[in-house]
């Protein structure tokens, strides 16, 4: 009897029709890039030539490096001099890694206490200042708080809630996104009643798109008792940082005496490349402030994006396709960021361009050298891209204690 091959029908995906990743994501609101079955692979055939060359470079069994450990030139604790109290207290909300608590603390205001629900990012506070009030974890859940309890001891309220719910990489569904907590900081300032509250965000809050959202959910019910300032948005580059970086502020007082001292933070640098500005400070581009040689170009760092979204932990700042040119002429490699400068030096790009170490990546967001972060490194360059850049909490904190108590 002849035989017959029996060929079994497998459906074969059309090379231009999207497939599902493999990576289960534990978010129920992350949305998974459309990917074809061929670029899935190019990515995961990226990622383990990278994970083999890693391990390579940390046996030293890798291409010999290519750069010295880098020296910075910036210093962030000089973009915010240490000023004295004015016997102002500061509570804050959404503490993240620190980056308002270390503005208003330089700027001269008592700490009373943070809340952080993300535990990682609650211990990078308490290593920092041992001697702080750290709420972290479920005792951070603001949700849960009865805020009636701080009443008369805060003259600050402060915080960032997270921006997911208004930035591009967060889809912009506003109220509609559960990580809206708007409404549980503007029920702690209700509560607490402090003498003042500053409220920041990603620059998108401040779009027609939200204005409807801002409005009612933020203005109007902190209106009640408080005189609202008109939404600011400042640029940090403005104040010595090295970084496009927009973030908006919504800044009240419940006296109109200090509402009308408050005057929004005049720029202190010019920004490299621009129109220079007599009287001020001339402001430093990547390179230079991370103490890299002179290439014949030298530019602000495109915005460091947060390694905690998405449904896997990632060592990539990068947050756009404009991002990956700019880092290129500026001859940085933005991917895989090292935990060490030594590691990063270990660590050969493909391309050879200088790789980014955490401490690099603070420094671009203004955090000073000394500042010691907790958790993986995914975590926490995840702390440091969700973070106000302290120098500019700095500015927005002493504009705040001078319309508080007087400029002196």
């Amino acid at each position: 009897m002849d035989s017959e091959t029996v060929v079994s029908e497998v459906p074969v995906e059309p090379a231009d029709q999207a497939v599902p990743s493999r990576i289960r994501s534990t978010s129920p609101l992350h949305e998974p890039r459309a990917l074809t079955a061929a670029e899935r692979e190019r990515f995961r055939e990226s990622a383990r030539r990278a994970r083999e060359a890693k391990s390579a470079a940390m046996r030293g069994e890798g291409t010999a490096p290519l750069h010295s450990i880098n020296v910075p030139s910036l210093n962030p604790y000089d973009l915010m001099p240490q000023l004295k109290g004015r016997g102002l207290r500061s509570l804050s909300l959404f503490s993240g890694g620190g980056g308002l608590d270390i503005g208003f603390e330089r700027a001269g205001f008592e700490h009373v206490a943070s809340y952080e629900i993300m535990e990682d990012a609650a211990a990078t506070l308490v290593k920092a200042r041992p001697d702080w009030q750290v709420f972290g974890g479920d005792d951070g859940d603001v949700r849960k708080v009865d805020w009636r309890q701080w009443r008369k001891k805060v003259d600050v309220l402060h915080g960032g809630p997270p921006c997911q719910p208004f930035s591009h990489a967060g889809r912009q569904r506003g109220a509609l996104d559960p990580r809206d907590m708007w409404p549980e900081f503007v029920r702690a300032a209700l509560e607490i009643m402090p003498a003042a509250f500053v409220g920041e965000n990603v620059a998108a809050l401040a779009d027609s798109k939200f204005s409807e959202y801002v409005a009612e959910q933020i203005v109007a019910p902190l209106s009640e008792k408080y005189t609202v300032m008109p939404v600011t948005v400042l640029h940090a580059a403005d104040f010595g940082i090295p970084q496009v970086r927009r973030r908006v502020f919504f800044i009240g007082f419940r006296t109109k005496v200090a509402a009308r001292r408050f005057k929004v933070p005049a720029p202190t640098h010019n920004r490299p490349g621009a129109v220079v500005v007599e009287g001020l400070l001339s402001g430093m581009g990547v390179r230079s402030a991370l103490g890299l040689p002179d290439i014949g170009f030298d530019d602000l760092s495109p915005t460091i994006r947060s390694t905690l979204n998405g449904p896997r932990n990632t060592t990539s700042i990068l947050n756009s396709v404009s991002a990956k040119k700019k880092f290129e002429l500026l001859k940085i490699w933005p991917n895989g960021v090292a935990l060490t400068r030594e590691a990063a030096q270990k660590f050969v790009a493909q391309n050879g361009h200088f790789r980014l170490s955490v401490p690099d990546v603070a420094l671009i967001q203004g955090f000073p050298e000394d500042w010691p972060f907790v958790g993986a490194t995914y975590m926490v360059l995840g702390q440091i891209g969700n973070a106000v850049p302290p120098p500019l909490g700095y500015r927005v904190a002493k504009a705040v204690a001078e319309a508080l108590a007087g400029k002196k």
